[in-house]
């Protein structure tokens, strides 16, 4: 799978495009959209992937299908050429969602994941409490995991298991 990321808008939010078998999935389309077609280069959107509502993740979805859109619920999906786990991952807000594809071991996390640090709990819809549990279930995963976060840099689980005080308290 081919994974190229795409910062954008104001808070450099990223949008992931996956490809696999000249088939596509979209990850976070937050802004920017003529930036996000330049990407796509005609080839087949199957799913828009959305890691929660907040406007720097959503904010290209305006131009895209509709119907494109994957309303998540935890459980195993198979796209295409994809195969794709669920994890609610609720705490940044209690619509985030973590999307795992087993094959290519990574992670897509939104804001509930970065690098050496977690995503706020303090807007409206967050919960620390909501978080803690959702990292207790993040933890159980292997740790060879690659982690692509909503913003910043990539990470492995490993390295977050070690570095994240939060996957430590």
């Amino acid at each position: 799978m081919n994974i190229i990321k795409i910062p954008v808008g104001l808070l450099n939010a990223n949008c992931y495009i996956l490809e696999k078998e000249n088939k596509l999935l979209i990850i976070d389309p937050g802004d920017e959209y003529e930036k996000i077609k330049e990407n796509i280069n005609g080839k087949e959107i199957l799913k828009i992937l959305i890691t929660h509502h907040h406007e720097d993740h959503i904010g290209a979805l305006k131009y895209f299908n509709q119907d494109l859109i994957l309303a998540p619920q935890e459980k195993t999906y198979n796209i295409g050429p994809f195969t794709f786990e669920v994890i609610q991952t609720k705490g940044h807000t209690q619509d985030s969602v973590t999307y795992y594809f087993p094959h290519e071991n990574v992670m897509f996390t939104g804001d509930f994941l970065f690098k050496e640090t977690i995503g706020r709990t303090d807007m409206e819809t967050g919960s620390m409490e909501d978080m803690k549990k959702s990292l207790n279930k993040i933890k159980k995963y292997q740790n060879n995991i690659k982690i692509y976060p909503g913003h910043g840099p990539s990470t492995t689980l490993k390295q977050e298991k070690i570095t994240n005080y939060f996957l430590n308290i």
